[in-house]
């Protein structure tokens, strides 16, 4: 099996960046501008986006494609007004979750499961602002939604929140691997991921 990445590769992965980040955003859009779903908002996005993730992996054979698609989501999600922070966590988690999915051979059902969830962590990067740039969010808030707005959104985001939302996007990314693999059962027999 040839290891580089090809043209039919390349292409799959774009795909399946579009189609992962849209199905997201069909999530994040209608409850992200209410404040108190903010801390959810990646916990419901690692749920959902998991069957389209594990009918990725029913395509990936070949290191790096997850690493890729960790770093273009974090670049469109910055290009959404989101901050940059999820391109250098997509690079990380992306890279972890390709290195899990490597050890298991891109044939091991749990470490796909494992590996997809190792990659959402990558959407921690848009809560960085919220958590440690406290002030500069504020004020993004204020100058697009008003100050009433900016200030519920500091007052569900308290900094020990922080371990809830990692933990929260972790298990409902494990939640949404199951799901996906559940669903896409006669996808993953075919790739002969087991």
């Amino acid at each position: 099996m040839n290891n580089k990445l090809q043209a039919k590769d390349l292409i799959n992965l774009g795909l399946f960046t579009v189609l992962y980040f849209v199905i997201g955003c069909c999530v994040a859009i209608p409850i992200g501008f209410i404040p108190i779903f903010l801390p959810v908002l990646g916990s419901l996005w690692s749920l959902i986006t998991g069957i389209p993730f594990m009918l990725f992996l029913t395509r990936v054979k070949k290191f790096g494609m997850v690493t890729i698609m960790g770093v273009l989501s974090g670049l469109l999600m910055g290009l959404t007004g989101m901050g940059f922070w999820g391109v250098p966590m997509g690079l990380i988690f992306g890279l972890l979750g390709d290195l899990i999915l490597k050890s298991g051979d891109y044939k091991s059902a749990k470490k796909s499961i494992l590996g997809y969830a190792v990659f959402s962590l990558w959407m921690v990067g848009t809560y960085i602002p919220m958590y440690f740039m406290v002030e500069d969010s504020w004020a993004s808030f204020a100058a697009s939604f008003g100050e009433e707005y900016a200030d519920r959104v500091m007052a569900v985001m308290p900094m020990w929140s922080i371990i809830l939302v990692v933990a929260g996007i972790f298990v409902f990314a494990i939640l949404g691997g199951l799901l996906g693999k559940t669903l896409l059962k006669k996808h993953f027999a075919k790739a002969g991921i087991a």
